[in-house]
């Protein structure tokens, strides 16, 4: 009588959605705050991430 073998079993998929790369899943990144005539860099403040319109998830493209 020949044996049976069995297939390995994969892993569930994720429910989860992957976070987004730029902004590392929470919807802002730094950008540079620019004053005067020369415009030279002064700070940096939150700014809305643009490849993930602030969601934090990863686009499906």
């Amino acid at each position: 009588m020949a044996t049976r073998t069995t297939k390995p079993k994969k892993p569930p998929a994720s429910t989860e959605p992957a976070a987004c790369k730029p902004c590392g899943g929470t919807g802002y990144v730094p950008t540079t705050v620019r004053v005067g005539r020369k415009r030279r860099p002064v700070g940096q403040q939150d700014g809305l991430c643009l490849n993930c319109l602030g969601s934090g998830t990863a686009p499906d493209a």
